[in-house]
């Protein structure tokens, strides 16, 4: 195998020989604010030399921009202008500064909008070093010169990005193999960058206390992330339990690993013939239904979202390619995160909020999502989510879009102290993601009709008590019960191919039935009295009239009672809901019966609603027979 040499590679790699292992020492190999503080601080000329680089460049950077404001010169163009040279000098400062600004671009509560934008286009591709470079750490890494361990590479790297490269081969079992080498020097170049930006953080909140956001705790929040990434072998670990996660979704594939050839700085995993996202017509031209495949990639990423919590942060087109099988593969798994049960539910229960266009709940839930302090007033926070929602929300939820929301909330969270906690700026990097190139597949995709029917689907199986509690309050307004929002939840929960009705049955039943679901009970017992009353008015009219017709005797028209018209029109829209729902059987329904009689629950409020039927009708019996006597005394003495 040949050679590379490539003259420009990167400074920090380039003419000293002892860059070419990387050192071994403990503060190279977890993150430990701490322990590398003890380590710079014997080395001031070490940090002194860096130093003096960071500092001329983002001094003169950050100096044109106090002379922008301190002039006048602030308006769109000039921002713009700004916020590229900012992206142009983060790439040339390296991969630490890299990272930066790709985690920054994901914090509007950090940067105004324009900046987001800009940064947001942060590449990660940067020239490749020398190939015998990387075959020495192939050959420390794994004990063995790379032509004995490979019947096949690539003469040179297919890619190459901040932290490493990649080569294609082929084992000598003949599987075809992706290597990722990391970057020499890689870890103290980091590690340098990380201690002289921790410090520049602290210095920063003590001398400019408008600066609300903890600097230092969202530089080691990212420093921990990105010596995740450096550790190959946590990548490793990551895919495999991604796939165990959700390779049950039958679309998705996630590439095997080859232990026996991995390390912390070398990984080699199955190599996945595929295209990526962005070329639709190649994957059009292979028969693949590109939409569909997008769609899956947004039921994956609820289920990463909603279900287990732990997703994927780094969901660009290079790491989504359609497969020639029609199956959607993810790569790179380096940079992985978690969600906590309460964050996941929370999410769903500010959906609700959101449907309900209940704001000052929204807020609240803004409060326990970590995005604002319990201190903070939300007076005036209420009213500006109404406006960002409401203008956005002119048609059904379903038809929003991601984008449109981030921008405007974007705006709002830097305005209005938020904090924007990581795991959700991950999330929304995700998301927005799939929608750009869903969007690129066709214009009119929106994410939120696909992540809909889930939803539902989660709010009417899901035992949870918080989404037991989400889902009442979506589901009653006071003492009424909004039917159309059961049937809009039936319709789009049909949609969900993991949607089980008898299961939902169940769970609902033991639900409603068990202490928690008293209040639940106490609201369904007075819908239910008033339908039954509704059908009882209507019944016994239509018999009156029937049987006056029959006998020639007088009877006033039955006038039609509108509560039981609406309730039989709801009624009979869910039954057809239900029949239309795949895989439904309506004899489903009938094993249900006994397990309700036999409940003391049931029973009770059974009797409870048969008692309040009773109720109204002697009260409307006495007010038929007396007040229609006091009407006729009256018309008699006139």
């Amino acid at each position: 195998m040949p050679h590379q040499t490539n003259a420009g590679t990167l400074t920090e790699v380039n003419s000293s020989a002892s860059a070419l292992v990387t050192a071994e020492e403990d503060i190279f190999l977890r993150y430990n604010p701490e322990a590398i503080s003890a380590y710079y601080s014997t080395r001031p000329w070490q940090v002194a030399g860096r130093s003096k680089e960071v500092f001329g460049s983002l001094s003169r950077y950050f100096g044109a921009v106090w002379l922008d404001k301190k002039w006048g010169r602030e308006d769109e163009p000039t921002q713009r202008r700004r916020a590229i040279e900012l992206r142009d000098l983060l790439t040339k400062l390296g991969p630490a500064f890299i990272k930066i600004g790709q985690a920054v671009s994901t914090r509007p509560d950090l940067v105004p909008p324009i900046y987001l934008e800009e940064l947001s286009k942060l590449q990660d591709q940067i020239p490749p070093f020398d190939n015998e470079i990387a075959f020495r750490y192939i050959e420390e890494a794994l004990g063995a010169r790379p032509e004995e361990i490979f019947v096949e590479l690539s003469e040179s790297p297919i890619a190459a990005a901040s932290l490493g490269q990649v080569y294609k081969g082929r084992l000598k079992t003949g599987e075809s193999v992706a290597v990722k080498v990391q970057r020499p020097g890689l870890a103290e170049l980091i590690t340098l960058d990380v201690y002289i930006l921790r410090g520049i953080s602290a210095w920063a909140m003590k001398k400019f206390p408008a600066i609300r956001s903890d600097l230092v705790g969202i530089l080691d929040e990212f420093a921990e992330r990105i010596f995740e990434e450096m550790d190959y072998t946590h990548e490793g670990r990551n895919a495999e339990r991604f796939d165990q996660l959700y390779s049950y979704m039958p679309e998705i594939y996630v590439p095997e690993i080859y232990w026996d050839y991995t390390s912390r700085r070398v990984l080699t995993m199955e190599w996945i013939e595929g295209t990526k996202l962005t070329q639709i017509d190649a994957i059009m031209a292979q028969g693949i239904d590109a939409t569909a495949l997008i769609e899956v990639g947004v039921q994956c990423s609820l289920r990463q979202l909603l279900e287990h919590g732990f997703f994927h942060a780094d969901p660009h087109p290079g790491n989504l390619l359609a497969m020639p099988d029609g199956r959607l593969a993810y790569l790179d798994f380096g940079m992985m995160s978690q969600m906590e049960p309460y964050q996941r539910y929370g999410l769903i229960e500010a959906i609700v909020h959101l449907v309900n266009r209940d704001f000052e709940s929204l807020a609240s839930d803004y409060v326990k999502l970590e995005f604002l302090s319990p201190e903070v007033d939300l007076t005036p926070i209420i009213p500006a989510f109404a406006q960002v929602f409401s203008e956005a929300m002119t048609s059904s939820v379903s038809e929003i879009n991601i984008k449109t929301i981030t921008d405007k909330l974007s705006e709002l969270m830097y305005e209005y102290p938020f904090k924007v906690p990581a795991y959700f700026a991950l999330i929304i990097r995700s998301l927005v993601t799939l929608e750009g190139i869903a969007i690129n597949i066709d214009p009119e995709f929106k994410v939120l009709t696909k992540a809909y029917p889930y939803v539902a689907k989660r709010l009417l199986t899901d035992p949870a008590p918080e989404l037991r509690s989400s889902l009442k309050s979506l589901l009653f307004r006071g003492e009424e019960f909004r039917w159309n929002r059961l049937e809009n939840l039936l319709n789009n929960a049909k949609g969900s191919r993991e949607y089980d009705l008898s299961r939902s049955l169940d769970q609902s039943i033991d639900y409603l039935f068990s202490e928690r679901g008293d209040d639940i009970r106490n609201r369904l017992a007075e819908e239910l009295i008033r339908m039954i009353d509704g059908f009882g008015q209507s019944w016994l009219g239509s018999l009156q009239l029937s049987l006056g017709q029959r006998f020639g005797f007088a009877v006033d028209e039955a006038q039609p009672s509108p509560e039981a018209d609406q309730a039989m029109g709801h009624v009979q829209r869910i039954w057809g809901i239900l029949q239309e729902t795949e895989g439904v059987d309506p004899n489903q329904i009938l094993p249900v019966l006994p397990k309700l009689l036999f409940k003391p629950e049931a029973q009770e409020l059974g009797q409870r609603v048969a008692n309040g039927v009773a109720q109204r009708a002697l009260a409307r019996f006495v007010r038929e027979i007396f007040l229609r006597d006091e009407a006729a005394n009256a018309m008699e003495n006139h």
